[in-house]
């Protein structure tokens, strides 16, 4: 069939074509939204899961109905290698900008720009000539402390009246937040938590892998009060039928329903491996229906570009003892793992898995779904490493 007419979208963060199974999380963000600007209280929102469960997707659905509502917008991904400040302040410097151009007074706007121009001097960032238009100077003792934790809830108060003045509203969009180092993301948290006490139009919507809410709070006790945390799992047999059948028959094609069953048992319905499956079936596709056998014969083809990119850019990052590591896990099946049984496969004792379960942790390939145990944090990586490490020899 024509691939030009092909409603699938394999990538990182594009938007499927059918946004289907998230509607009680849309739902929570709407009430989130609605409940701020209305200034009653409401917890912001961290989702949670997997690689390829489409988080960064949700994400950017929320931002559009943020806008919708008359939301200003600061769209973040965090990194391992870049300090929160240095993220933020770019974003925050146009949102000042946003909020400057909105008519009104500008006492509070000037207040936000001080507290601004405070928290990048004690940051040590140089980003631009931040008082372009603007005669304001850093404000001595606001957000200047070089504390993160004293000048982020600083700055976000600053904001937070500026907007509350302007009769806006603040949405903060963070994904990766699992790359934030613990005193950032208590920073972040305490910021929240100024936003939550003060009644201030300022959410926070941020996403990251299954040991977030663990992070959050063991970085501040308080976090599970000041947030949800909705988990963004695989799809159901139904919705991973629907986000396949509803695109192709909108451009004229079915599925067959054992075509339809086969994606359902290869996918285990994550929705990144969905799409892929359905770009490849509709490709191999002569013509409608697709059929099972369309399935089969694009398997191959989306296991080779699965492994040339989606898994093998994080096989790449590793070293050969976490290589090692992570092919005992895979070869005690699908999992979770108890570190027991992981000793047992690499033949040492449990208390030397220390270092390269940190390492692991640390880059995003495992997390701990339970105390003694061990998951991948990519969905199917266990079939992958034992097609990249056919023999395991520990």
């Amino acid at each position: 069939m024509d691939p030009i007419k092909n409603p699938f979208s394999p990538g990182a963060g594009s938007p499927p074509p059918e946004l289907v199974g998230r509607d009680p999380i849309l739902n929570q963000a709407r009430t989130l939204l609605g409940r701020v600007r209305a200034k009653r209280p409401e917890k912001s929102l961290m989702l949670t899961g997997l690689r390829g469960v489409g988080k960064t997707v949700l994400l950017n659905e929320i931002e559009r109905l943020a806008k919708q509502q008359d939301y200003r917008t600061v769209f973040i991904e965090a990194h391992e290698d870049k300090p929160l400040g240095a993220l933020f302040a770019p974003h925050l410097r146009t949102l000042l900008f946003e909020l400057n151009r909105v008519k009104g007074a500008l006492d509070k706007v000037k207040r936000a720009w001080a507290a601004f121009r405070s928290f990048v001097g004690a940051i040590k960032l140089n980003v631009g000539d931040i008082s372009l238009g603007l005669d304001v100077e850093p404000e001595k003792g606001l957000a200047d402390s070089g504390d993160l934790e004293v000048d982020l809830p600083a700055l976000f108060v600053a904001i937070g009246e500026a907007a509350e003045d302007r009769a806006s509203a603040v949405a903060v969009l963070i994904d990766e937040v699992q790359y934030f180092s613990a005193k950032e993301l208590g920073a972040l948290i305490m910021a929240m938590h100024k936003m939550q006490q003060r009644q201030l139009p300022v959410v926070l919507l941020g996403a990251g892998l299954p040991i977030l809410p663990a992070l959050a709070g063991e970085s501040k006790s308080y976090a599970e009060r000041l947030f949800g945390f909705p988990d963004v799992g695989a799809l159901s047999e139904v919705d991973a039928a629907k986000a396949l059948q509803d695109p192709a028959r909108a451009a004229g094609v079915a599925f067959d329903a054992d075509a339809l069953e086969e994606v359902y048992r290869l996918t285990k319905g994550y929705p990144y491996f969905i799409q892929e499956w359905g770009y490849q079936a509709w490709n191999h596709a002569a013509d409608s229906p697709i059929t099972r056998v369309d399935v089969a014969q694009a398997t191959a083809t989306v296991i080779d570009r699965l492994d040339r990119n989606f898994f093998r850019v994080r096989f790449d990052r590793l070293t050969p003892s976490e290589k090692t590591f992570l092919r005992a896990m895979a070869d005690l099946g699908p999992g979770p793992y108890r570190t027991g049984d992981i000793a047992a496969k690499l033949k040492v004792k449990v208390t030397s898995l220390g270092p390269n379960r940190a390492k692991l942790m640390k880059k995003g390939a495992v997390y701990s779904p339970a105390h003694g145990e061990m998951a991948f944090t990519v969905p199917l990586f266990d079939e992958f490493m034992t097609r990249a490490i056919p023999e395991f020899n520990p």
